[in-house]
């Protein structure tokens, strides 16, 4: 996971809002079930490249990253 500084001044919190995001969990029979992750707002058009998928090795606990 990497995490994006922007340094511009002229930037405001009002410029960037939080964004959400849905998931959705993708059985498989011949693989492990997989979780997409995509912004809630997307559109169709965006959905095409804005989302993530995870196996269940990938998640770790919360309180062990804090």
């Amino acid at each position: 996971m990497s995490h994006d500084v922007d340094t511009r001044p002229d930037r405001t919190d009002a410029d960037d809002p939080a964004a959400e995001f849905d998931h959705v969990t993708i059985d498989c029979d011949s693989a492990p079930d997989e979780c997409a992750i995509f912004p809630r707002e997307a559109t169709e058009e965006e959905l095409l490249t804005t989302w993530v998928t995870a196996q269940g090795d990938s998640f770790v606990d919360l309180e062990s990253m804090r």
